[in-house]
C-alpha cells in the first residue's frame, strides 16, 4: 500500500501461467507432479519467456532416497496433461520448498531460482 492508500498487487491474483496464449493452471500441473511416487512436494510457476510471454517451470522436492530426474518428471506430466502444460524446466531438490508462516509456498522466491538457469537442473 502506498502513501495515498492505493494497493498494488505484486504477485498473481490467480495461480495461472499464460504460455503463448494458452492458460496453464499451476494447481493442475502440481497435481500431476504429486501423482509421481517419488515426489514429496512440488510447486509450478511462470517465469518470463521472450517469445511465449511466460513459460511453465517447476520445483520438485523428491522423497528421501528417490532419484527422479527432471526428464522423467517432465515425461510423467506429459503422460497426463497437454504438451503445453509440461514444465519446460524442472529443478529437482532434496531440501524443503520455502514457505511462509501459514505454510503457503513462496513462489516469488522460487522464481529467483530460475534466473540465469538455461538447462534442466538437479540438486
Amino acid at each position: 500500500m502506498d502513501a495515498d492508500g492505493r494497493v498494488s498487487v505484486v504477485d498473481r491474483l490467480t495461480d495461472m501461467v499464460i504460455r503463448g496464449g494458452e492458460n496453464v493452471y499451476c494447481v493442475e500441473v502440481e497435481a500431476a507432479l504429486h501423482a509421481h511416487p517419488d515426489v514429496l512436494d512440488a510447486a509450478v510457476l511462470g517465469v518470463p519467456h521472450p517469445l511465449l510471454g511466460e513459460e511453465v517451470v517447476a520445483v520438485v522436492r523428491r522423497r528421501p532416497g528417490a532419484a527422479p530426474d527432471a526428464e522423467a518428471l517432465r515425461a510423467h506430466v506429459g503422460g497426463r496433461l497437454a504438451a503445453f502444460k509440461v514444465p519446460s524446466r524442472v529443478l529437482v531438490r532434496e531440501e524443503e520448498l520455502p514457505r511462509n508462516p501459514t505454510g503457503k509456498i513462496l513462489k516469488r522466491e522460487l522464481r529467483g531460482w530460475f534466473e540465469g538457469r538455461e538447462a534442466l537442473s538437479s540438486g
